[in-house]
């Protein structure tokens, strides 16, 4: 599969931010979202062609007991539910980072991190029509998103970037038929720079105790800025 890179950092968004983390990037993504902070692996796909037994050689190198399948959409990368199964059989807690627009198909997990994307995320001019009509077409799915929440543990991690927006998540997750729990919502600021992500914390962080969401941190930006291998 093509690796974008793999490193050693703490894990900065979510219910287990802060934990050592292996990140394992994988290159190529189905969606094309406007703001991507991954462009090398999504809009721009980029790596070399690694495959599981290489990708666990390096991963055992690191002294961290938790693995972050990320990409892109790590979902879409061939060989990736071996890669699970061998981080499964040598213990690793594994995280999976998806946009839940492909089912999980019996992948190892532990944590499955869901980011279904919001309508604010379709490309702009940069993209033709016909990449435009594919992401509005697959960045949305209900019923991949229930089969994700039915297979295991899971968080629901959306990026906002107006207060309309919660309105659209929360029409979202009657679409899904799932009881999910505010705790289960986290709510991220969309930004690459921690002054932007101060600007929106204030009136995102009054939602979530309005409503019972979980507001969800960027360590990565606030730790090393936006860069890779963080």
């Amino acid at each position: 599969m093509l690796i974008s890179e793999i490193f050693y950092s703490l894990q900065g968004e979510g219910e287990l931010t802060g934990v050592p983390s292996v990140f394992v990037r994988t290159s190529g993504c189905n969606l094309r979202c406007n703001w991507c902070d991954t462009p090398y692996a999504s809009w721009n796909p980029e790596g070399r062609q690694m495959t599981p037994d290489e990708i666990v050689a390096e991963v055992i190198q690191y002294p961290a007991k938790h693995v972050v399948l990320t990409g892109g959409e790590p979902m879409i990368a061939p060989g990736i539910h071996e890669l699970a199964y061998q981080l499964q059989e040598r213990a690793y807690h594994i995280t999976i980072e998806t946009a839940a627009t492909v089912s999980p198909g019996g992948i190892a997990f532990d944590l499955a991190s869901l980011s279904p994307k919001l309508a604010h995320s379709a490309p702009d001019q940069r993209l033709d029509d016909t990449w435009r009509k594919k992401h509005e077409a697959r960045r949305w799915q209900p019923g991949v998103v229930a089969d994700w929440i039915g297979s295991g543990n899971y968080q629901l991690k959306f990026v906002v970037g107006t207060e309309t927006d919660l309105d659209e998540i929360e029409a979202m997750m009657r679409e899904t038929n799932c009881a999910v729990p505010p705790s289960k919502i986290l709510l991220m600021p969309e930004g690459t720079s921690i002054e932007v992500l101060r600007a929106r914390s204030a009136w995102l962080s009054a939602q979530c105790k309005a409503r019972g969401y979980r507001y969800a941190h960027r360590l990565h930006v606030e730790l090393y800025g936006n860069k890779r291998g963080t």
